[in-house]
């Protein structure tokens, strides 16, 4: 069966939770980098809510000034069923580029 490649971009990602990623179906995050655009560190969040409650996936992770953290890599996947949504956020306004990377409608 064949898969459907995504990605999904953000720039200047700051203070508000910003929604980057819904799944309509069972999806999967293959690849999350978080880049800092700014010449200080931030500190960045990044949490699934699942329709009531927000799983996070990452809590205050530094990030150095012209840097990014890869928060899922190699091996590792993040599976959303329908209506989950993904979230990131900065300590600091207009701070973050986002890019994921996923797989739609992963079959069951």
């Amino acid at each position: 069966m064949a898969q459907n490649f995504r990605r999904y971009t953000l720039n200047g990602v700051g203070t508000g939770a910003t929604s980057i990623a819904a799944a309509d179906s069972y999806d999967t995050i293959i690849g999350i980098r978080l880049a800092n655009t700014t010449a200080n560190i931030i500190l960045v969040d990044a949490y699934i809510n699942d329709g009531s409650n927000d799983i996070s996936l990452i809590v205050n992770a530094p990030i150095p000034a012209g840097s990014s953290l890869e928060l899922i890599d190699g091996a590792s996947k993040v599976i959303l069923a329908s209506g989950d949504q993904l979230f990131i956020k900065s300590d600091t306004a207009s701070s973050l580029d986002v890019w994921v990377s996923a797989v739609d409608a992963i079959s069951t």
